[in-house]
Formats: structure tokens, sequence, C-alpha cells
């Protein structure tokens, strides 16, 4: 889910520099660290070097929750400037670490979508779900859950894949969106009844929705994954379709608004250029790139989505703690689950 074309506009700008024979080499080097699935189109990062005189060297710091963890390690001496990635999951942990900053620029100052706390820039949404495959459940003549409490029934035993909260961000967020929707002892009840019927349990989401998922070749015709999915599914499809082959189900206590966002590294250097940074991704380019490259929604209002979009369904609610609580008792959760769900 990681190509999209890119504008002429972009284009241009990387061919003027390599007809003026412009070197970036001398240039002041900013240190982007962002998670795995960071991804824009090339020449709109090159496009951003050549207008702002500075080198991007991006690193790729795994899983959010691990991207944080490294920051919290090398607080002493920062491996990065700025950092992208931080979403309302971690925000909190981030800054009771005390490894960002405050940012207050022009892009702060303006009303998102789906905001962060103050001094995080917010960058995109999305929405971590259920994904079903349409195909195996008209085939099959059972009919979709109405509810999580449903899943846990007979009927559905062994048709759900899900990610460990410890080693996915999709399935920590969707763990904490099962403790908002149903309450803590609800949630880790219904967690336990899931073990009883069969829930399967990957390491990340690439394994889930590529190796267990039916619509891959798997034996699951339900996975945790985002809302966005479909719209993806179109967009890479090797024949033209015009209906996506899965679908999100929208369930009480199965829906997390996961905010991604961008900081100030403490301690970082290239402060300018960092913050020239964290303004370009909140740039219209940016904006309307993000969504066919990294399937997440326009932080930025009113920003145009692609026709394919039309297919990424955004739910009329969502269960997401508060970042506070997720802070102060997140860990525990994450324990609680593995013990109720893996031992």
């Amino acid at each position: 889910m990681q190509r999209r074309t890119f504008s002429f506009l972009a284009a241009a700008a990387v061919a003027a520099l390599l007809a003026t024979g412009a070197s970036l080499a001398a240039a002041q080097e900013l240190r982007v660290l962002v998670h795995s699935s960071f991804s824009l189109p090339k020449p709109l990062l090159a496009q951003f070097e050549v207008e702002s005189g500075v080198k991007l060297s991006v690193i790729k710091g795994g899983d959010a929750g691990e991207m944080l963890n490294k920051l919290i390690l090398t607080r002493a001496q920062p491996i990065a400037d700025v950092v992208f990635g931080i979403d309302n999951a971690l925000v909190a942990k981030a800054q009771a670490a005390q490894v960002i900053d405050p940012y207050a620029g022009p892009a702060s100052q303006r009303a998102a979508v789906a905001p962060l706390p103050a001094g995080v820039l917010a960058v995109d949404y999305g929405f971590v779900t259920l994904n079903y495959d349409r195909a195996w459940f008209a085939k099959s003549g059972i009919p979709l859950p109405a509810s999580l409490q449903d899943l846990a029934q007979p009927a559905y035993r062994n048709l759900l894949v899900v990610q460990n909260p410890a080693t996915s961000s999709p399935g920590y967020a969707f763990m904490l969106s099962t403790i908002a929707g149903l309450g803590e002892e609800g949630a880790f009840d219904w967690w336990a009844r899931m073990r009883s019927n069969g829930v399967k349990v990957s390491k990340g989401w690439s394994e889930a929705y590529y190796t267990e998922f039916t619509r891959n070749g798997g034996t699951r015709p339900l996975v945790v994954s985002y809302a966005s999915s479909p719209a993806a599914e179109v967009f890479y499809s090797k024949e033209k379709i015009t209906e996506p082959p899965t679908a999100s189900l929208f369930l009480k206590g199965a829906v997390f608004r996961q905010v991604e966002g961008v900081a100030l590294v403490r301690g970082g250097q290239q402060r300018e250029a960092a913050q020239r940074f964290m303004e370009f991704l909140r740039s219209p380019p940016v904006q309307e790139a993000l969504q066919t490259s990294m399937w997440m929604f326009a932080a930025e209002p009113r920003t145009a989505r692609p026709e394919v979009m039309r297919h990424a369904v955004e739910p009329v609610s969502h269960d997401s703690p508060a970042s506070e609580a997720i802070a102060a008792k997140g860990a525990d959760w994450v324990g609680r689950w593995t013990g109720v769900v893996l031992k």
C-alpha cells in the first residue's frame, strides 16, 4: 500500500535540480525518525529538499511503539531532530518521557480534523476496525456479526484473526477500543471468551492480512485492519474493479480512531529545518498524497480526496480511551491481555 503517482510539479522540481547540477551533499542534514509505514512519494520529498536546502535522512524506527522506545532509550544523545508517527495512543507516554518539545508554528494554529494534544502537530488520522471478506460471507450463508458479543458465539468460531497488542500498533489500538467500548472488565471477559472461540493472534498486520485473511488465501474471513483497506484493495487490484472485495464492520467496541502526528525531538539539532518539515507535512501536496501512500485521512480540513477514497468509509462513532488513560494503564492492559489470550 505504498505506491502512488506524483504531481508534475514535484517531478519538475527534481528535474530542475538535476538540470542545474545543484547538489545537496553539502546541505544541512535533517534526521527524521518515522515508523515503518511512513511512505510519501520520493519526488515530493525531493521537492522539499530542493526548496528548503535540507538533506533528509529518514530513519525507519520499526512499529510506532518500538520507534518511541528508541527515542526514550537514546534521549541523552537523540538519534533524530523530528519524529513522525507519535499517535494518540503514545503521545502521553512521549510527553511523560520528555523526549519531545512542544511546537507552536503556523500549522499548529489551524484546526485539524482530528487533533492531538497541544504541541504535537496532527498530520493524519484513520480508523482501526474489523474488515471482512465479502465473498466468503456471501458464500457461507453466515450473517455478519452485529456485535462483539456475537463474535464470541459458536457460529463464529475460528473466523477472526487479530494482531498481538504487544507487537502491533493496530493490535494495540483494537485492544484499546474493546476496553473503551465494553469497559475494562467487560473487555477482558470478552477476550477470554474469544480465546475459547478460536481467535487467532498474529505478530503484526502483514501476517494477519496477507497470510491469515481469506481474501489472501488464509482461513479467517474477519481481520483487524483499517477503514481505508477496502479502498486500497481497489487501488492495487490487478484487475479493474469498481467495488472492493472487502468491507469494514463498525461494531461497538471495535473501532479506534488513530491520529498520527509529528513532533520536535528534545535535544535534536536543526530546529529551524525540523519546523519547516513539520509545516511541509501539513501542506496541501502532502495531505493529498498521504491518502494513497499511507492510506490515512488528511488532518488538514477541506483536503481533496482521491476518487478511490470513496471506498474508505468513515465510521460515525469510535471507542478510543483518553491518551492519559492509555499512558497510565496501557502497559498493564497489554500484560493482562497476554495473560488472558495467550497464556
